[in-house]
């Protein structure tokens, strides 16, 4: 099964560029098929990763949480199950 994580953070006013450049920056224990990193307004950053695994919970490398000076909450995560 193809399992997509999608992790997203919002940035402290004004450091959307230093979370973009933290999360661009990540090295995953283990490469996924595939990784975008993409921004959003109100200093918004989205990482999504696709991986092959046995069922949607499987453990798979994610993203840390930033340092709590840099976001404005703690970081959203979800799990997807391609229907593809």
């Amino acid at each position: 099964m193809r399992v997509a994580l999608m992790w997203e953070a919002r940035a402290v006013q004004g450091r959307g560029a230093e979370l973009l450049e933290w999360a661009r920056a990540r090295v995953l224990a283990r490469e996924p098929l595939r990784r975008e990193v993409l921004r959003a307004p109100q200093d918004r950053v989205l990482v999504l990763t696709w991986w092959e695994a046995d069922a949607l919970d499987a453990e798979l490398p994610e993203l840390p949480e930033p340092d709590a000076e840099l976001i404005t909450r703690p970081v959203h995560r979800w799990r997807f199950e391609s229907v593809e």
